[in-house]
């Protein structure tokens, strides 16, 4: 159980605050709409640290393996890597000409070195979205179609399990995962809510996976089999993000988000802190074998 009421953790409000992530001994996040990456600050009442800014929407990011301020990005229509600078080379865009317009929606780092996105479109056109793994060669391979809103991804500790939010739904999936191909199985539904919609997600070391739900001002942490274990009340309406982090891995970090409000509270759009009992791992590096073969070299974000 929680043993602190949430805490806010910073003066901001974000529009759309998603892609939480600790890692280095910190918290990013991004603010997808306005294409910002940005930390949490040393202390409470301070502003969030501008990290970069993209010209496009940027959904989430996962660090480099051994190259401190290198980021690989879900970002406008596709991944790219981002450097200390701030330049961006793009990966793959592979949402560029779609039937509608689309963008890159969560993403994250799994164990094994690879890095995963989904993409939606923007106005969450149903089955528009798809499921997108960046190999360590750099290869880009869209492995799900027909995802309206995908949210997650996250993995099990040994990348042998990935769970995949469909939000517009209300349905989270479980799919088994060849560890060495990255080669997804047969899906099983994990769970299927009946209030708000399943967000961002992370899994802590008992195989637990917790996840923000849209609508509902609530995480809940689901057990294995789909029961759900616990409830953690928010004072916002559209928690979106979040991760396990803080020095003990205890701490849930939740994002939230103002958009789409006719009237936002005061803390619509915060980022959270509730201590619990159970921790997290950081986040996990994308580990490239190989420089990654660019679709352009455009030097601007």
């Amino acid at each position: 159980m929680p043993v602190t009421a949430p805490a806010v953790l910073s003066t901001d409000r974000l529009e759309l605050g998603e892609g939480i992530r600790w890692t280095d001994g910190r918290a990013v996040l991004t603010d997808i709409l306005t294409g910002r990456l940005l930390a949490l600050p040393d202390g409470p009442g301070a502003a969030l640290d501008p990290i970069t800014r993209l010209s496009c929407p940027l959904g989430a990011v996962a660090p480099v393996e051994g190259r401190p301020g290198h980021w690989i990005a879900a970002a406008g229509t596709g991944i790219c890597h981002i450097d200390p600078a701030g330049r961006v080379v793009w990966i793959a865009r592979p949402e560029d000409g779609a039937p509608v317009p689309m963008r890159m929606n969560d993403g994250v780092a799994d164990p094994h070195g690879r890095f995963w996105a989904g993409s939606m479109a923007c106005e969450a056109t149903e089955d528009a979205g798809s499921l997108y793994r960046l190999d360590r060669d750099g290869r880009v391979t869209r492995v799900l179609r027909d995802v309206s809103i995908p949210n997650g991804p996250a993995f099990a500790a040994d990348g042998t399990s990935l769970y995949l939010a469909d939000s517009a739904r209300g349905v989270i999936r479980r799919y088994p995962v060849d560890p060495e191909s990255g080669d997804l199985g047969a899906p099983e539904a994990v769970a299927a809510l009946e209030t708000g919609s399943p967000d961002g997600m992370t899994v802590d070391i008992e195989g637990c996976l917790w996840t923000a739900v849209w609508g509902a001002g609530q995480v809940r942490r689901y057990r294995p089999d789909g029961t759900l274990d616990q409830t953690v009340d928010l004072p916002a309406r559209q928690p979106a993000g979040l991760c396990l982090g803080g020095p003990d891995g205890r701490t849930l970090l939740v994002t939230s988000a103002h958009i789409g409000l006719p009237d936002p509270g005061p803390l619509d759009g915060a980022v959270f802190a509730v201590r619990v009992d159970v921790p997290g791992a950081p986040a996990a590096p994308y580990r490239p074998t190989a420089p990654a073969a660019p679709a352009d070299r455009a030097g601007t974000p």
